[in-house]
């Protein structure tokens, strides 16, 4: 697959501002915004800096605006919408052509018989960002002019200026913008040599110009504050010749390499190595993966971040999507396979894995790393579960046996503090060995909306998912005991005890499972797809006419191109469309939106019960197409529950990635 697009889609502005490209950094930096170049989110920026990595993440460059003159003419490459609704100028109209090099953005601009292409990406481990124009065909030379639109905020927020005044002050080879005393400094640079023998004397001057009003249409759509403020700080001019090439560049780091040719081929190589792990780690009897799979791969690596720790300078952790989630604890263990362990980099999936247990307080992983830096937060009754599963993909990956030593007292004293009890009331119920959790007023389970004080989908009781992942929990446990030379009786005999009682969930009536038992108002026997675990997780408890009736109700009610619905439609409570404020958002959040992570799991409970890989495949399928249409090169967080199922929520969401390859490569097996 070629993601690559001509005037049909870059010149219709409905099409290019909905398309979104992301780079990343290692760190938790990045940057993003449409193919047309327009900013529609408070999210976009061509640096937003993880000023303490892996969050911290704060806007310092929003835009470069792109002015060439050629043949005394005059042509504006950038594209703009103001507060009024205006658009200007419309720069996307001279956009010929967009591809997708791998991760990098690629636009070709063609003004009369001139063509000038532009390239971003992002130096691994620094917040650093390139932007590279190679004047590829002309028959005399270009001018270009960048205008450097800055900003100093935290990700989430906007800014109203307000007169507010940054130090802006010339450097050797650009600019330094410094938004206050104590403000980490932005360095605007530009390299002054390209080409075989060019030597090129561009200037940089000073300015400080705010201009008022950018509209964020994606941020109305969300129900939140929609216009916003960016400061002109300083302007750069440079002369062209036919062949030559300019890198811009923006960094926090005073010297950054300025050498664009030499980072964009550091960056290539990156990418190669990439690939080459990917296909290392296929069977043998693998025939060559799809392209959008190998796209796939690379978009992986996104989300993977450095997390340091006391005893590990080199901590890795997840990235749970792009743009405004930081590192979670469930969605980091849920993505760890597919991220790392499918992709051939166990050794990430090690470092992973030892950073949290470093967190581990009362038998719980943490749900959350705040993105002030705060302590982190143990709201999550299923994150744990989910570790175990995370450390049995690893250790069946590399019998590493050195790491599940050292592992197996964490995880012995997690076993042993749900069954005595831990925080939120998560205990064992010792009348049938299920795990019981849940207080008001806190969201524990991964449907975890909440706005104030409502918590969409409390799910108090004894979730479905939850006690399959105990279940499951309790049979790695004696496996890990067994290879490690230790008991692990109890643990045979507490699996055998929650198998025998999860019949409880069996709903003769539905021919399906409830999906929370002894809640404060009954068994809830609402259609959710929180019971495909209990048929895709490796233990399963249910038996298998349960496991096939499952699927053929998940498939029937739920399933979509994309993943499955979070509720039947024909239930009341069902929501098809997500948008509005954040009470309209998290209303429907958990209730008929489509999330498309789960159509891994679904995958693989297919491939179970009917064992036909080419069958299974063919649910993957349509994800190939949505790399085109979203966040180009990845896949989503969630969709419209109702036809289109139009994507919405992160571009880029780390276990959509990591479940769907996962899946598609359980099926090649």
């Amino acid at each position: 697959m070629c993601i690559e697009f001509g005037r049909e889609i870059c010149g219709n502005l409905d099409t290019a501002e909905s398309r979104e490209w992301l780079v990343t950094n290692g760190i938790g930096g990045y940057a993003s915004a449409t193919v047309a170049g327009l900013l529609t989110r408070r999210y976009h920026g061509l640096l937003v800096a993880a000023l303490k990595p892996p969050l911290g993440r704060t806007l310092l460059l929003a835009k470069l605006d792109e002015i060439v003159l050629y043949d005394t003419r005059s042509y504006s490459l950038h594209t703009n919408r103001w507060a009024d609704g205006t658009v200007s100028p419309h720069g996307y109209q001279h956009i010929e052509r967009f591809s997708l090099e791998n991760t990098i953005p690629v636009w070709r601009f063609a003004v009369a018989d001139a063509l000038l292409e532009k390239r971003v990406w992002m130096q691994q481990g620094a917040n650093t960002t390139y932007v590279q124009y190679t004047l590829r065909r002309a028959t005399q030379p270009l001018k270009l002019t960048l205008k450097a639109m800055v900003n100093y905020r935290d990700y989430h927020g906007d800014t109203q200026s307000n007169g507010w005044q940054m130090s802006v002050e010339q450097v050797e080879q650009g600019i330094c913008v410094t938004a206050y005393s104590g403000a980490v400094p932005l360095y605007l640079l530009s390299d002054s040599l390209k080409g075989d023998s060019y030597a090129l004397r561009g200037s940089a001057s000073v300015a400080h110009n705010w201009y008022y009003g950018f509209d964020l249409a994606i941020e109305r759509y969300r129900g939140l504050r929609d216009k916003e403020d960016h400061l002109h700080a300083a302007t750069f001019e440079v002369t062209l010749n036919p062949g030559e090439a300019i890198a811009f560049v923006a960094s926090t780091e005073k010297q950054p390499d300025l050498h664009g040719e030499a980072a964009l081929k550091l960056r290539r190589a990156q990418e190669q190595k990439l690939t080459r792990l990917w296909n290392s780690n296929q069977p043998l009897n693998t025939k060559e993966s799809p392209s959008w799979i190998n796209h796939l791969v690379l978009a992986a690596d996104q989300f993977i971040v450095n997390r340091p720790v006391p005893e590990d300078s080199n901590g890795k952790t997840v990235i749970a999507g792009y743009h405004w989630f930081g590192d979670w604890g469930r969605d980091t263990m849920i993505s760890l396979p597919g991220l790392t362990i499918s992709t051939g980099r166990p050794d990430v999936a090690r470092s992973i894995l030892r950073t949290f247990a470093r967190y581990v307080d009362q038998g719980m992983l943490p749900n959350r790393f705040p993105d002030a830096g705060e302590q982190p937060e143990y709201n999550t009754v299923d994150a744990t579960l989910w570790y175990f599963e995370a450390v049995r993909a690893y250790y069946s990956a590399t019998d590493d046996d050195n790491l599940l030593g050292e592992l197996f007292p964490i995880l012995a004293d997690i076993i042993n503090w749900h069954c005595r009890g831990t925080r939120y009331n998560i205990h064992l119920d010792a009348a049938d060995g299920l795990l019981y959790a849940g207080v008001t007023g806190v969201q524990l389970t991964w449907m975890d909306a909440k706005v104030d004080d409502w918590v969409v989908t409390p799910r108090i009781g004894k979730p479905i998912e939850v006690n399959a992942l105990w279940y499951n929990a309790l049979r790695t446990m004696a496996k890990f005991a067994r290879q490690l030379g230790k008991p692990h009786q109890e643990y045979e005999a507490m699996a055998d005890r929650a198998q025998y009682r999860f019949s409880r969930f069996w709903n003769d009536e539905t021919g399906y499972c409830y999906d929370v038992l002894d809640s404060p108002d009954g068994d809830d026997s609402a259609l959710r797809p929180n019971q495909i675990f209990a048929v895709s997780l490796p233990e399963s408890p249910l038996t298998p006419a349960q496991q096939r009736s499952v699927v053929e109700a998940c498939g029937r009610v739920l399933l979509t191109s994309h993943g499955l619905r979070a509720l039947a439609p024909d239930h009341p409570q069902y929501q098809g469309k997500y948008g509005g404020n954040q009470y309209q958002r998290d209303g429907a959040y958990h209730q008929g939106t489509v999330w498309g992570w789960l159509l891994g799991p679904f995958v693989l409970a297919h491939l179970r019960v009917y064992k036909n890989p080419d069958q299974a495949r063919q649910f993957l399928e349509p994800m190939a197409n949505h790399l085109t249409v979203h966040g180009l090169g990845s896949l989503s967080e969630i969709f419209d529950g109702d036809a289109p199922m139009t994507p919405r929520g992160c571009i880029a969401q780390a276990w959509t990635v990591a479940e769907v390859l996962r899946a598609w490569l359980a099926t090649e097996i």
